[in-house]
Order: structure tokens, then sequence, then C-alpha cells
């Protein structure tokens, strides 16, 4: 991963969920957040897969997993993906308490048929 690939490492996530499913009262299966503006969105294995909207929207092309434990980044651009990259401002996931699929309280009971 480069230097000049629209990444600001100083610039905080949205907050601990996807922004649409929140606003939305959507869910998601996983998280990622955008490297040069913080967004955070839901991935292609979520329903409303925001994550790769939202680059397909700025043009922000690289994303982070936003979940615990994982530091990989994905280049939608290049199709490339990178086992790890610059520190970004924290936190660097939503919460250990938040689940996957999530958010508590949303996620339908047959959630494994809704995603493809």
């Amino acid at each position: 991963m480069t230097t000049d690939s629209g990444i600001d490492p100083s610039v905080p996530p949205s907050g601990t969920g996807c922004v649409e499913c929140d606003a939305d009262g959507g869910w998601w299966f996983h998280l990622r957040r955008c490297a040069a503006c913080g967004h955070i969105g839901c991935c292609d294995s979520s329903p409303a897969k925001h994550a790769s909207a939202h680059y397909r929207a700025t043009g922000h092309p690289v994303m982070r997993s936003f979940e615990p434990g994982e530091q990989w980044f994905w280049d939608f651009e290049k199709n490339e993906l990178y086992e790890s990259g610059p520190e970004l401002a924290p936190p660097v996931s939503h919460p250990d308490d938040q689940p996957a699929p999530g958010p508590a309280g949303r996620v339908p009971a047959d959630w494994a048929r809704s995603v493809s």
C-alpha cells in the first residue's frame, strides 16, 4: 500500500455501526471503515453493502476492517487485500460487546438466509 492511496490516518471513524443501516433501522454482518474519511459501512456480505456503495459514491477506494482483532485493508480500485497498513485514529473496531451480525435487536432470526 502506498502513501498516495488516499488514506488519512487522523480521521476518526464515523461511529460504531454502519451509518446508513443505523439511519434506516437495518442490520449488518461485518463492518468496514473508509480509510479516507472514517465512514463506517457494512460489508458486501451484508444485505445493503454500504461500504462498497460508499466507494462508488465517493471514489474513496481503501477500506479497513472495523471488526475486533482484524487489521486488514481492502482496495476496491485495485481489487487488492493488504494484511496491514497505517495505524488509523481510534477506535480501530466496533465495541467488543457488539455482536456480528449486529446490532443486537435488529438482526432477523433467519439472517443466514438473508445474505448472499
